[in-house]
């Protein structure tokens, strides 16, 4: 184990701090929809700090340990590239003006960083205590792996978040229309929260559920909580930019979800035979340590981490390219509806005007 001295771990978490509160003031609190440029700027700033992080903690306390911290960046990396469809989802339900959807992307990191630290220290004690919490890891990584690859139609079509929002809603005073970027309005001298509040409560529910994939993952890679923390926050910062950066690149990543599903199942089986090699479960083996079982070192982690990377987002182009000379998609990788049958022009006509008629259902809201 890394005997990293506390004085560390306040001078990291106040670094994490300092550039959340840096990100705030330099980007968010002016509300405005970033440039492609800036996005791109500040996703290979966040991504060059990680990198520069893990050199020189590699250099420190050696290669196995950096190997860990880079195996476990690019793992929660990965999945934060997952997660942004479903932020992406929030944003839509919610119908969050783009210029305001970098506030709520900014609160959300904060929410997971503050999150993920207390899972990473609870994870950490409960490891320490019990070595059968290696199990329960490991099967919640494989059950996680198996919603990834399962069939879309089988998915629940649901906002998530929604059900929490709703029941907020039924016990405080809401309003249905944004107000800028803040969060309460008041009204006839009484104070309402306005739909800013309500998807940054989404968003952070969906965080505490990405908390229960995301820390046993990274876990199953090291079970140093300096390096968990640290592969976590860096891979965190620099979400928000890269929600503007890749946001119309995401529908050609068809494929992500399946290289997930085998990334999270390789380490839950990982974290299973680590499980067996230290058991001390009286019904399994007698309480005796399973010898046999191998434990896989972190190279081949990294290994299989970043060649099902790269398989992914090759065969993900490749079919998208494939698939848009079909005429299945079209040029930005979307599908490619037809147009409506001449016959069928009133029709639609009237189910536009319909849809406009009701509230939020204006040009305007769609196009937020």
């Amino acid at each position: 184990m890394l005997d990293i001295h506390l004085s560390v771990w306040l001078i990291s978490a106040a670094v994490v701090l300092g550039l959340v509160i840096f990100d705030f003031y330099a980007h968010v609190r002016t509300p405005h929809a970033p440039t492609f440029k800036e996005s791109a700027i500040w996703s290979a700033v966040y991504i060059a700090l990680a990198i520069i992080f893990g050199i020189v903690f590699l250099i420190v306390v050696g290669p196995e340990h950096g190997g860990e911290f880079f195996a476990g960046y690019i793992t929660e990396k990965s999945l934060s590239v997952d997660n942004l469809f479903v932020f992406l989802l929030i944003m839509t339900s919610f119908r969050v003006p783009r210029e305001n959807q970098q506030k709520v992307l900014l609160v959300g990191v904060a929410l997971a960083l503050v999150m993920r630290t207390a899972f990473i220290l609870l994870g950490a004690a409960a490891l320490n205590a019990w070595s059968w919490v290696f199990y329960l890891f490991g099967a919640i990584l494989l059950w996680t792996a198996w919603k990834q690859v399962k069939p879309e139609t089988e998915h629940e079509d649901k906002v998530p978040g929604g059900a929490v929002v709703a029941l907020f809603k039924k016990v405080v005073p809401t309003v249905d229309e944004y107000n800028s970027d803040r969060l309460t309005v008041k009204k006839n001298g009484k104070r309402f929260l306005t739909p800013m509040f309500l998807v940054m409560v989404a968003i952070g529910f969906t965080d505490l559920l990405f908390a229960l994939d995301s820390i046993p993952a990274i876990y199953g890679l090291t079970q140093e909580p300096y390096v968990v923390f640290m592969a976590n926050a860096l891979a965190l910062l620099g979400l928000r930019q890269l929600y503007f950066l890749i946001g119309g690149l995401l529908d050609r990543l068809v494929y992500l979800a399946q290289g997930l599903g085998v990334i999270l199942a390789f380490i839950g089986f990982k974290l299973i035979f680590h499980a067996m090699h230290v058991n001390e479960l009286s019904f399994i083996n007698g309480g005796k340590h399973i010898e046999w079982a191998p434990e896989i070192g972190i190279a081949t982690s990294l290994t299989v981490i970043i060649g099902t990377l790269a398989v992914v987002t090759v065969a993900s182009l490749w079919k998208t390219r494939r698939d848009a000379e079909r005429g299945i998609l079209d040029s930005d990788g979307r599908p490619d509806l037809p147009e409506p049958d001449r016959a069928d022009e009133p029709a639609v006509a009237a189910a536009d005007a319909a849809v406009a008629e009701k509230p939020g259902g204006s040009s305007q809201a769609h196009e937020s």
